[in-house]
C-alpha cells in the first residue's frame, strides 16, 4: 500500500492513456491526451509512470508521494475508466451541411494550385444542382430537429465565377429557411479577386468568408497570380480592406513555399498590422497539382518561422493556426471525410472530401459515395465505399498508435495520403514532425498558461485550435 497526504493507501492504478515526450535537458512532458491533462518532469517521472503502465505500483513512496497527487488531480491515476474521443457514423447519412463546388474555373493561376485549377475545360453547378442539395439538407435538419442548416460554397476552381447560381442558391436558401423557421447558416472560400458588386453582396448575405493571401505583396504575387500572369495581391488586399471597413467575419489562409518559408513572420505581421481576420491559417503547400513538383515546405525550416510568426500574430493580438495541431479539438477524425461529409461537385454527385471535386480525379473512386436519387428529390449511397471512408479513423492507422497527437491531429489529412501515394498502409509523413512539434509548444504553453506546473482541462471545453473551412 502507499500512504499519502490525503490519506489515500489503495494501490495506485493508472487510468489514463500516457505520453512521455522527450524535451531538452532530460526533461520530458507527460500528456494524458483524453484527460486533457500535462505536466513537465524528469526522467525518474517517465520511469515511474513506465512502472505503472506495466501494471507495477512500486516507488511513490517518500519524496514522491508528491507525484502519486499531482497524478490523481490530473486524474492520470486512479480516475476510473477513460472514454476515448472514438465515434463512427452510422446508417444512410442525414446531413444539416451541404458544400457546393460550384465550378472549376478559376480567374488565378496559382503555381502550386492542388486542384490545377484552369488547366482542363471547366465545370460548373446548374441551380437545380444546388437545390437538390439544399433541399436535402432543410430535410434532414427538420427530421432531426435541429436548429439550422448550412450552406458552404466551395470547390476546385473560384466559387464566384459562377456568380447566378451562388446568389439564386443562396436565395433559394434563405426563402427555405424563413418557410421553415431554421437558421440558414452560410461560408464561402475565395480567393479574394472580387469586383465591388461581388464584395458587397458577400458582405451583405453570406456569415463568414475564408481568403487565400499569402502575405506580403512580393511573396503573394510569385505564387497566386492572374489568368494574364500577373500578381493578384493590389485586389486580394482591396477586398480584405473591403471586409474590415464593413466588420464582414473571415479568416486568412496562408499557403507557405520552400522558398517562401523565411519570410513566413514578416508575412504575418503585414496581414496581422493592417488587416482584422479572425484567424490565419498557415500551411506548407500541398504538393498536388501545380505543387506536386514543389520543394516541399514540411521541414524544421517551417517549425522555426512557424513559431516566430506565431510570437509575432499574438503581440499583435492576432492569432494563427496549422491544420494539424490543434491542442483544443479531441477527436478520432482529421476532418469531415470519416464523418459522412456531404459536398455537390458541379455535376451533383456526393464527395466526402474538399479535394476530391470532380468526378475524373485520380481519387475519385475513394471519396464519391453518392449520386442523385432517381425521382426529384434524394440521395443514393454507396455503402461499400461510405463505410471505407468511416474506418479513415485514427486507430485504424497502425503507424499513429503510439503518437501523442494522435487524439488531436485525427490522422492527418487522408486525401493528401491517397494522392501522393495511392493508398495503402500509412507510414507517416515529413508533416508528422511539423504536427508534432507544434503540438508539443501548443501543450506547453497550456501548461505556462496555468501556472507552470501543469496543465488540466476539465472534460468539454474546447480551445480556439480547430481550423476553419479551408480556401482555394
Amino acid at each position: 500500500m502507499v500512504s499519502t497526504p490525503s490519506g489515500n493507501t489503495a494501490p495506485p492504478l493508472l487510468s489514463a492513456e500516457v505520453f512521455s515526450i522527450p524535451l531538452e535537458d532530460s526533461k520530458y512532458i507527460i500528456y494524458a491526451p483524453a484527460r486533457r491533462a500535462a505536466f513537465a518532469g524528469n526522467a525518474e517521472v517517465v520511469r515511474l509512470i513506465s512502472q505503472l503502465q506495466s501494471g507495477v505500483c512500486a516507488g511513490f513512496e517518500g519524496e514522491n508521494a508528491a507525484l502519486l497527487e499531482l497524478l490523481r488531480a490530473l486524474d492520470i491515476v486512479d480516475a476510473g475508466p477513460e472514454h476515448k474521443p472514438s465515434d463512427t457514423c452510422h446508417g444512410d447519412p442525414v446531413p444539416v451541411s451541404v458544400t457546393l463546388f460550384l465550378t472549376t474555373a478559376c480567374n488565378l493561376r496559382c503555381t502550386y494550385c492542388y486542384a490545377s485549377a484552369g488547366s482542363r475545360a471547366p465545370t460548373s453547378m446548374a441551380l437545380e444542382t444546388a437545390i437538390r442539395g439544399i433541399d436535402f439538407v432543410v430535410a434532414n435538419a427538420i427530421r432531426l430537429g435541429s436548429s439550422h442548416f448550412e450552406v458552404g460554397y466551395h470547390g476546385g476552381g473560384e466559387p464566384t465565377t459562377n456568380w447566378r447560381v451562388l446568389t439564386e442558391s443562396f436565395n433559394y436558401a434563405y426563402r427555405r429557411a424563413s418557410e421553415t423557421n431554421l437558421e440558414l447558416r452560410t461560408s464561402l472560400a475565395t480567393n479574394g479577386m472580387l469586383d465591388d458588386l461581388q464584395a458587397n453582396w458577400i458582405i451583405t448575405h453570406l456569415g463568414s468568408a475564408n481568403l487565400s493571401c499569402d502575405g506580403v505583396p512580393e511573396v503573394h504575387d510569385r505564387c497566386r497570380l492572374t489568368v494574364a500572369g500577373k500578381g493578384s495581391s493590389e485586389r486580394v488586399l482591396r477586398t480584405l480592406r473591403r471586409f474590415d471597413e464593413a466588420q464582414f467575419s473571415y479568416g486568412i489562409r496562408l499557403t507557405v513555399t520552400a522558398e517562401n518559408i523565411g519570410r513566413l513572420p514578416e508575412s504575418v505581421e503585414f496581414l496581422c498590422s493592417n488587416f482584422r481576420p479572425s484567424v490565419i491559417q498557415v500551411e506548407p503547400v500541398y504538393l498536388l497539382g501545380r505543387g506536386s513538383h514543389a520543394a516541399s515546405a514540411e521541414s524544421d525550416e517551417f517549425i522555426s518561422a512557424y513559431r516566430a510568426a506565431a510570437g509575432c500574430a499574438e503581440s499583435l493580438g492576432r492569432r494563427i493556426l496549422f491544420s494539424g495541431a490543434r491542442l483544443g479539438t479531441l477527436t478520432n477524425h482529421f476532418c469531415g471525410v470519416s464523418r459522412d461529409s456531404f459536398c455537390l461537385s458541379a455535376a451533383g454527385n456526393v464527395s466526402a472530401c474538399y479535394e476530391a471535386f470532380e468526378e475524373n480525379n485520380a481519387s475519385a473512386g475513394v471519396f464519391f459515395y453518392g449520386t442523385p436519387a432517381e425521382g426529384a428529390t434524394g440521395y443514393s449511397f454507396d455503402r461499400t465505399v461510405l463505410e471505407g471512408l468511416r474506418s479513415r479513423v485514427v486507430e485504424s492507422r497502425e503507424h499513429c498508435r503510439g503518437c501523442f497527437a494522435k487524439w488531436s491531429c485525427g490522422g492527418d489529412c487522408h486525401y493528401r495520403w491517397v494522392a501522393t501515394t495511392g493508398g495503402g498502409q500509412f507510414a507517416g509523413t515529413a508533416r508528422c514532425r511539423v504536427i508534432r512539434e507544434l503540438t508539443k509548444d501548443q501543450i506547453l504553453a497550456r501548461i505556462a498558461a496555468s501556472g507552470g506546473l501543469s496543465w488540466h482541462e476539465p472534460p468539454g471545453r474546447q480551445a480556439r485550435d480547430a481550423p476553419p473551412r479551408r480556401s482555394c
